[in-house]
């Protein structure tokens, strides 16, 4: 794979940028760096701009970064964070269900249907992270970040769905075996099938509902496929920001401290902006007011009071359950004692 170039640092100099100083005194550090989807709002308005065009000039030319979107390498989420342990990329953003494959503790933090709103899913955040920090020093050998949300996952079906039970005998795609935990746990098929193909399976029928985030199906025209717009929150899509540790451990405390201050900045305006993005995401798709782009005209069908039972009965007896015999014992108790006591739920491995 071709590797970035150290061009974005001559043109920050060029740029008039200020250069001079301590932090520069061992030259600009050139971070490479994978975003996440370039068509959603997450590249396109933070992780983009931050590394191509902020660190830069909020460093003074100390750290310089370069980024392109993993759909414009042709990359697959599971592949990102082992190019950044093997030092292909300094940087990634990505999914931790993305990388769950190697360890089922990546999921702790955005389990299917668990946490209901945005305020407590960064408070369930901010409690699992060192356990994430741990797992991805110890199996990446890269530092965490950042811990950041896409918008709420929920199901978007070509046919009528009307409720939760007339999720079972449907497939579903997913992407993260917790989402697949919650789909068998209303008696659906879970399928993977990547993002940027879930459309034509929408299409031929390989799929009758897929899951993502609101403004990732209105971005990504799933109303152009899917009939029914089924707003059961199932999840966050709760992202990460990663950097590889030995190139992190290079950067000395200066830059380190620099760093972290900026992206504990964009942290909060990601936060912020994806608490707005259901809302304006759901209007657009169903035809109601639309400023972002064209309506779609998807059916609206909220979830109903016995659904939401439900879903908490699922989550809790399935998906809280399958997650924890996966992890183990041990991970389960950690969950426990970080995420559990928030949300008031006990994860139990046989």
């Amino acid at each position: 794979m071709k590797r970035f170039s150290t061009l974005a640092a001559a043109l920050a100099v060029a740029g008039g940028l200020a250069v001079t100083g301590p932090a520069l005194a061992d030259g600009p550090t050139v971070i490479k760096a994978v975003g996440t989807w370039g068509s959603l709002t997450n590249y396109q308005k933070h992780e983009g701009p931050f590394w191509n065009e902020r660190i830069a000039k909020a460093s003074g030319g100390a750290i310089v970064g370069e980024i392109k979107p993993q759909t414009e390498l042709g990359l697959k989420g599971f592949e990102i964070m082992r190019l950044v342990k093997n030092g292909v990329f300094d940087f990634a953003f990505g999914l931790p269900g993305y990388v769950a494959a190697e360890n089922a503790v990546f999921e702790g933090a955005d389990l299917s249907s668990v946490t209901q709103d945005i305020e407590t899913q960064r408070t369930v955040s901010k409690a699992y992270f060192p356990t994430l920090e741990k797992a991805f020093a110890e199996i990446y050998n890269a530092k965490l970040l950042m811990l950041y949300p896409f918008p709420s996952q929920t199901l978007w079906c070509n046919g009528e769905v009307n409720g939760i039970k007339d999720l079972a005998g449907k497939k579903i795609r997913v992407y993260a075996t917790t989402l697949g935990d919650f789909v068998e746990g209303v008696g659906g098929t879970s399928v993977t099938v990547p993002f940027a193909e879930v459309i034509p399976a929408l299409e031929k029928g390989v799929v009758d509902c897929g899951i993502t985030g609101t403004m990732s199906a209105y971005k990504a025209k799933w109303h152009q496929v899917a009939t029914h717009a089924y707003t059961l929150r199932v999840g966050w899509g709760l992202a990460f920001g990663a950097m590889n540790m030995d190139k992190w451990n290079a950067m000395g405390a200066e830059k380190q401290a620099m760093l972290q201050k900026e992206l504990a900045i964009l942290n909060d305006q990601m936060w912020t902006e994806t608490a707005t993005e259901d809302e304006v995401a759901i209007s657009c798709i169903t035809g109601g007011k639309c400023d972002i782009g064209e309506p779609g005209a998807m059916k609206l069908v909220t979830p109903s009071a016995e659904d939401l039972a439900l879903r908490d009965k699922i989550a809790n007896e399935v998906v809280l359950a399958r997650w924890a015999e996966r992890c183990g014992a041990e991970c389960a108790a950690g969950w426990n004692d970080s995420v559990g006591k928030i949300l008031g739920l006990t994860a139990k491995a046989k």
